[in-house]
């Protein structure tokens, strides 16, 4: 149950910093707020013995002050934090997050894309892996403070979850949905 929400002004942050830019464009003179941020990498799971496509759920406050509820349906996911490569970093995340050892040779590099466009530009890479049982190691769930429910969306009912609106998700959760479907990782 959400709480004392209060919205305050962020003097410091460790993960966002906001700028404006100032430019000229066409001879106009011209100026852009933005927040600078860390790229990220996200990874799509699919569970060969379940047939479905594993997910984690977790509460986003900025989606929360949208719908008044706050939970998104993410691929796992993690920012570039860290002097680790993209995979070593990906491979962690779904350690942490879903509770599955995949093995680096084993997690492939599908593309990069930009996300938040309007405010921060920062790069997503985006992984796939297959995991069965014999790698779980845990019940993922995150770190810390963190808290997230590993969800598994049957491969049958994939389609039918991306456009349902009534789920909050994010554009890499569609867009790596729509990879899976058109070349079944």
């Amino acid at each position: 149950m959400i709480k004392n929400v209060r919205i305050v002004e962020c003097e410091y942050s460790e993960y966002v910093k906001p700028k404006r830019i100032e430019y000229v464009q066409h001879d106009l003179p011209k100026i852009w707020d933005m927040v600078e941020v860390h790229d990220s990498v996200a990874i799509l799971l699919y569970h060969e013995e379940r047939d479905s496509l594993v997910v984690v759920k977790q509460f986003r406050p900025p989606v929360y002050l949208k719908n008044n509820d706050g939970y998104t349906y993410e691929l796992c996911a993690g920012i570039v934090d860290k002097e680790k490569s993209l995979v070593e970093i990906a491979h962690e995340e779904i350690l942490e997050e879903c509770g599955y050892h995949v093995p680096i040779e084993q997690i492939e590099r599908i593309t990069s894309f930009y996300t938040a466009v309007g405010f921060a530009g920062s790069v997503q890479t985006l992984y796939a892996a297959r995991v069965n049982e014999a790698m779980r190691v845990s019940e993922g769930g995150g770190v810390d403070v963190e808290s997230i429910e590993v969800v598994e969306i049957p491969l049958s009912e994939a389609r039918g979850f991306v456009m349902d609106e009534t789920k909050a998700k994010t554009p890499g959760l569609m867009f790596g949905f729509g990879w899976f479907l058109e070349n079944q990782l």
